[in-house]
């Protein structure tokens, strides 16, 4: 991909080193932008197909304020730097960027960034251009050889299934985010599955339940002696998985100390054995995590260079509870498993323990129904199971009976933002409108809104009606 680019900094030699880079891998690179309005005004008179752009600028504008027009005028753009501000930081972050490059730029890092963003940028113009898509654009996950054992039809979870195609055949870093439960070591491995690394190994690595004094010795290795203990030679997940890909789940929880030598393998492929000497190692690395990195990041538990290393390429994966469509389809899946398992002749559920399924919120997501239906399946006597087997301590929580529950986070933002729309009568930007109240920037008070659901209301001013 050769693009015309337009790169929006204010400092001198971080943008002429930007610019050589990408004029040396043949890019049109657009006389350089000092602020928002020389931005607009480069814009206007010839349109760039990617703008790459610092958040602090000259003059009042930031490089947030620019992302929302380019947002406006379909214009792909990356993000120079990060904000260790939580607040800036989610500005950023809710204008829906393509990424982030960190400085000081490296080649490598700067290229792949842009390739990567070209591409989904164009998979987003190619989808906002015809109709939405259809389950049948995929293999159908219950029977296709393509994603075996995962299961789901809803709409944004073949949304997922679709990104994890655009990204498997490369070799980009991935990040995996979601809840507990939600299935994201089966999309490292489905990403690895159809990965041009497919028949070399899959390393997995939990990092949450590594203790800390040995997470270095497992993740590169030690020499025989090279410490108490050290009785022979061990060889380190990231050499084990050479040619292949190491799947760091619960990211989170690595160290900070050895968030640094963590990098140096993302960005050297190099590691350091305990005692031992460096060497070259050819790994694609897929981390995950259920927390927020970014505000690790703020906090000062996390890297902010690590972080955006690793983030070149996010996937997030929905709870259950935001795939209604495929409750009852992992449900069934899960209760021919253990059927078969038991050696039992199960045929189906009951109506109520249907209901009792589709009302409950999954907290602890498909690992939650899937431990339940085994339960299920273990103490039904016929074929129909009428009752789904709650656990002792779980009883008082069964939706069919209780109707008073612990909302969601997600739950408590949609109210919130519901309460804040109708005391400003769905007044949404401005003076005295529910970004205001909320004190929050528009364009993330509109991407919300979205996510969650909520549909501006028309306001009839006409009191005869």
């Amino acid at each position: 991909m050769k693009a015309s680019i337009l790169i929006v900094e204010d400092q001198f030699i971080e943008a002429n080193n930007l610019q050589q880079i990408l004029e040396k891998a043949g890019h049109a690179v657009l006389p350089i932008a000092h602020s928002v309005d020389e931005a607009l005004d480069t814009i206007e008179r010839r349109r760039p197909d990617i703008v790459l752009l610092d958040i602090r600028l000259q003059g009042e504008l930031t490089g947030i304020d620019l992302a929302v027009s380019l947002k406006e005028k379909n214009i792909a753009f990356v993000y120079l730097s990060a904000n260790s501000d939580r607040r800036i930081l989610d500005k950023a972050i809710s204008t829906k960027p393509y990424g982030f490059l960190v400085k000081p730029f490296r080649e490598k890092d700067v290229l792949i960034m842009l390739d990567v963003a070209w591409y989904l940028h164009q998979q987003n113009l190619a989808s906002a251009s015809r109709e939405p898509a259809v389950a049948t654009e995929l293999p159908d996950p219950l029977t296709g050889n393509e994603f075996p054992g995962i299961i789901g039809g809803s709409p944004n979870f073949l949304e997922v299934l679709k990104n994890v195609k655009i990204v498997g055949p490369s070799d980009t870093s991935v990040l995996i985010l979601g809840e507990s439960g939600t299935g994201k070591e089966l999309i490292a491995r489905a990403i690895h599955r159809i990965s041009p690394r497919r028949a070399r190994p899959l390393i997995v690595v939990n990092c949450a339940v590594l203790p800390a004094n040995l997470i270095e010795a497992e993740l590169f290795g030690h020499e025989k002696g090279a410490f108490t203990g050290a009785v022979e030679k061990r060889i380190g997940k990231f050499e084990q998985a050479d040619g292949g890909t190491v799947f760091l789940d619960e990211i989170g929880e690595l160290p900070p100390d050895l968030q640094i030598k963590f990098l140096r393998v993302l960005q050297e492929k190099e590691i350091e054995s305990i005692g031992g000497r460096i060497r070259k190692v050819n790994v694609r690395v897929i981390s995950a995590t259920n927390r927020r990195l970014e505000e690790e990041m703020v906090a000062g538990r996390f890297r902010m260079d690590l972080y955006y290393r690793l983030n070149v390429f996010p996937l997030s994966l929905p709870p259950l509870r935001q795939r209604k469509e495929d409750i009852l389809l992992l449900a069934n899946h899960f209760l021919q498993v253990y059927a078969r398992k038991g050696n039992k002749t199960i045929t189906g559920l009951a109506d109520q323990a249907i209901e009792s399924l589709l009302q409950y919120s999954w907290p602890g997501n498909v690992r939650e129904l899937e431990n339940w239906m085994e339960r299920s399946v273990l103490m039904a006597h016929e074929p129909i199971i009428n009752a789904l087997a709650w656990p002792a301590d779980q009883k008082q929580r069964d939706p069919v009976e209780t109707v008073h529950r612990l909302k969601t986070i997600t739950e408590n933002e949609r109210d919130h933002i519901l309460a804040a729309l109708e005391q400003c009568d769905w007044k949404i930007y401005g003076k005295g409108g529910a970004a205001e109240l909320l004190d929050i920037n528009t364009s993330t008070l509109q991407s919300r809104m979205k996510k969650l659901g909520i549909e501006k209301k028309i306001i009839s001013k006409n009191t005869g009606n």
